[in-house]
């Protein structure tokens, strides 16, 4: 146990100091900032803003002499935030994901992997922690931010609402880059793994949509492998464990699933 744990550890020290120094990687957090900090002042500021709704709905209200029921603010600005966040890392983390394996294989490195004594448990989880810590540095300027912005509110809100919307960004991407880094396993063109993953995911996050024309007992069944259902059950402050359960096991499938693709080349190879 203590050797398997060793060589999560060495993998993911290696697969993290290649992103810091990698300046594709530089190149999607530069993007990534500019598009969330983009949707934090439109969201919150802008002309279809919510404190410029809320002010004008509260000024028609004093003007028609009509009492306005109180608007969250605080909560609806932190869900509306991540929701689109949400759809961000639909394009931002199958680039992330493309070369987990896919440039292994194309500098011929992967061969070597798949023949050490390494296990390809270790390797897929040592990569895949890798990349999602990652991430994790990615959104956590964007959480200072929401947090100065809702510290001005009063009453004060709830952190729980936050930090759970945050934990089902991070369980999204979780899964997204865990399927991705199967697809990854499959190729040696990175840009065809972006693109597959882009699709795959696509279809997880609006399977939803395809139970519900189908409907039935099969299209309630097939609605909870909805990505996008459970997430916004996240973002909306609601602790469900189906949904941690869903993000888990989707988490679980990539990891397994990348180790059964690497088995295979090793088969190959002996």
């Amino acid at each position: 146990m203590g050797i398997v744990l060793s060589n999560i550890i060495a993998i993911y020290r290696r697969e993290l100091q290649s992103y810091f120094i990698s300046p594709l990687a530089y190149a999607i957090a530069s993007i990534f900032w500019f598009i969330g900090g983009l949707f934090f002042v439109t969201i919150l500021l802008g002309p279809d803003g919510i404190l410029l709704a809320v002010a004008q709905l509260d000024s028609q209200g004093q003007q028609l002499g009509i009492p306005i029921p109180p608007i969250d603010v605080p909560y609806e600005f932190v869900r509306a935030f991540l929701d689109r966040m949400g759809w961000l890392l639909l394009f931002i983390l199958p680039i992330l994901s493309m070369g987990l394996y896919a440039e292994e294989r194309k500098r011929g490195t992967l061969e070597l992997l798949a023949t050490s004594p390494v296990t390809n448990w270790a390797v897929a989880i040592g990569k895949l922690l890798g990349v999602l810590t990652f991430f994790t540095t990615l959104i956590v300027p964007l959480f200072g931010f929401q947090a100065i912005a809702i510290s001005a509110s009063n009453p004060p809100m709830s952190p729980t609402i936050p930090l759970l919307g945050h934990l089902g960004l991070i369980l999204l991407a979780a899964a997204i880059l865990s399927l991705g880094m199967f697809v990854s396993s499959l190729t040696d063109s990175t840009i065809l793994s972006a693109v597959l993953t882009f699709a795959l995911v696509l279809l997880l996050l609006f399977v939803d949509v395809i139970a519900k024309s189908i409907g039935g007992p099969v299209g309630e069944i097939l609605g909870h492998f909805s990505l996008l259902k459970h997430y916004n059950t996240l973002i909306q402050g609601i602790f469900d464990t189906s949904a941690l359960i869903l993000f888990t096991s989707y988490i679980f499938l990539g990891i397994f699933l990348t180790a059964q693709s690497i088995d295979a080349l090793r088969f190959q190879r002996r």
